[in-house]
């Protein structure tokens, strides 16, 4: 029965081990050193970023990277600073505070990268803010 019991625990180790790293998640608004400010956020287990203010909002960047490891890896990754047909191997890399994003042509050749900083969420618009309970009235008196 012992022989058993540590049958079965190996077997439960051995798929703990095998299990892959999830992919961080960096969805947040970023701030990228040339002061473009860019959402980003996973859909369907792909990573998007989307330039929302700057020179060219509505760009996508990251165009549906796919997670590896705690990472994200695209071969489709675009750059506003280039030309619209060119496109580049991609990774992302995130912390709590910043994500790093690194494209290459070329296989590794000609590589850049950036480290976006992660702005705090907006704080809530008074009308949006949830309304105090109010207090109960008291009771009117009957005379």
């Amino acid at each position: 029965m012992k022989a058993m019991h540590r049958i079965a625990m190996g077997l439960v180790l051995a798929g703990i081990a095998a299990t892959p790293a999830l992919a961080r998640d960096p969805s947040g608004t970023y701030k990228r050193p040339n002061g473009d400010i860019v959402k980003v956020w996973v859909n369907e287990n792909k990573l998007y970023c989307k330039i929302e203010k700057g020179k060219k909002v509505g760009f996508e960047m990251c165009h549906g990277m796919g997670p590896q490891g705690e990472d994200w890896f695209g071969k489709h990754m675009k750059h506003p600073g280039m030309p619209g047909f060119m496109t580049f191997n991609g990774t992302v890399t995130s912390n709590d505070t910043s994500m790093k994003i690194k494209g290459c042509a070329m296989g590794k050749a000609f590589c850049d990268s950036e480290i976006w900083t992660k702005l705090p969420p907006p704080e809530a618009k008074p009308s949006e803010a949830p309304k105090p309970a109010e207090a109960a009235k008291p009771a009117e008196p009957k005379s």
